[in-house]
């Protein structure tokens, strides 16, 4: 839920700037900005919370910190490459396929109630897949209008 205000509030926030600065609305870029923002959002929980985010990740999966960790990194160089110009298509595919690739552990994390942030057991179950599930897909539609649509 916290990522998706953080999406939507950084996103009318910056359109208004880049109307106050540029004459003009860009929704595209403000919808590059937000998630930017969001991303680096969500990067600080990888760091945060490694211990909880580290229980998403199945059993089979070695060295779940660190890869818990290298996600985290990879969703602040995602969020950068979102405002180079000459990154923003690829950028735009990877953070798509990202993801998409993200959604079992999310599922994982459901099924079996993890609370990522208190690194325990008491997570919401299922019931948080018919949030997480949509939220999913709205940032996947989010990242495909203003990365890949525009070109």
């Amino acid at each position: 839920m916290k990522s998706l205000i953080i999406l939507l509030s950084s996103f009318v926030i910056s359109l208004f700037i880049i109307k106050i600065i540029n004459k003009d609305y860009d929704f595209a870029l403000s919808a590059r900005i937000a998630m930017s923002i969001m991303l680096l959002f969500t990067a600080i929980g990888h760091f945060a919370f490694t211990k909880g985010m580290s229980m998403m990740i199945p059993k089979f999966i070695p060295y779940k910190e660190t890869f818990v960790h290298l996600t985290g990194i990879f969703e602040i160089l995602l969020a950068i490459s979102l405002l180079i110009p000459r990154l923003i298509y690829i950028s735009g595919w990877t953070l798509i396929i990202f993801l998409v690739l993200m959604l079992p552990a999310n599922i994982y994390a459901s099924i079996h109630n993890v609370n990522y942030q208190k690194g325990t057991f008491d997570g919401h179950g299922l019931a948080y897949l018919w949030f997480r599930v949509p939220l999913q897909i709205l940032f996947v539609i989010w990242t495909y209008l203003s990365t890949i649509r525009i070109h």
